[in-house]
């Protein structure tokens, strides 16, 4: 490694972010080692993030011998950051299929941050992996764009959710998970009490217990993005844990609620840039 740069981890930009307009920059880039090509002595590698992709080239003539022989041991999911300048591929180079199809890092620097044994599989051929087997490498299956995607959307809708609330006066409130049983229809998850032997934790259905004591205390209108748990058997549409947005509020009327349901699904609807389906009609 050469010591041009004082620190192996701080990178630049991601494996998404860089563009035509920063050609000729010498940026730090940090991930995981997607592809890896050997065209006559060049070696091209695609490096990944959870942003995107940035091809990397190893020339002999550009970086010196060491370098390249250095690349020539990279193999898939390894870890690597690497320096280097920004240039243009050329016209006749450009992968439209990549927001970074237009540039290219030529490396002058690389550091191994981790090797990697084989995968059993990888995440790009997931379609012919099996459920369980993209569960029990959960960290290989969360790598893909589609995983990471899906994760950002539901941050996305969060954050919509929480700031139409909090535009709206609502209070986000955080109730606690070992509490008493309450009968609301399906069994309890229990936890043991270890300084309690024979006693045990409810794991909450819903925050139903907790709804009931902050109406009284006065927090007229409050929210949470809540865990609930039942111990019930699977079908289609139960699962044994999910989350759910709980809304409170007091001194209202059911077109209050209404209101305030449409504007929290039309906020959302505009964060992730999906057509808003049309509001409920108020009752009266």
């Amino acid at each position: 490694m050469s010591g041009k740069s004082n620190s192996i981890l701080k990178r630049t930009h991601s494996c998404g972010q860089l563009r035509k307009g920063d050609i000729g920059k010498r940026v730090r880039l940090c991930g995981w080692v997607r592809s890896y090509r050997d065209h006559g002595g060049v070696i091209f590698v695609d490096l990944r993030d959870r942003d995107g992709i940035t091809q990397i080239v190893f020339d002999p003539r550009l970086s010196g011998e060491e370098l390249h022989r250095q690349a020539e041991q990279l193999r898939g999911e390894w870890v690597i950051s690497v320096g280097g300048t920004v240039r243009e591929r050329g016209p006749e180079r450009v992968n439209p299929k990549l927001s970074t199809g237009e540039i290219e890092v030529v490396v002058d620097e690389i550091v191994v941050l981790n090797k990697s044994d084989t995968p059993p599989f990888e995440p790009d051929s997931v379609e012919k992996i099996s459920e369980e087997m993209r569960l029990r490498y959960r960290y290989i299956d969360l790598r893909r764009q589609e995983m990471v995607s899906k994760l950002r959307l539901r941050h996305q809708i969060c954050r919509a959710m929480r700031a139409e609330l909090d535009e709206r006066g609502f209070i986000e409130v955080e109730t606690p998970f070992l509490t008493k049983s309450t009968p609301e229809g399906a069994r309890d998850f229990l936890v043991p009490a270890r300084l309690q032997s024979g006693s045990f934790y409810a794991l909450p259905q819903s925050p139903q217990l907790f709804k009931q004591i902050l109406m009284i205390s006065g927090v007229d209108k409050y929210y949470q993005i809540v865990r609930c748990f039942r111990d019930e058997d699977l079908r289609a549409d139960r699962q044994p844990e999910f989350t759910q947005l709980d809304i409170e509020m007091s001194f209202v009327e059911e077109d209050d609620i209404i209101e305030v349901a449409n504007a929290v699904l039309r906020r959302i609807c505009e964060e992730i840039d999906k057509p808003f389906p049309g509001e409920v009609p108020a009752l009266s």
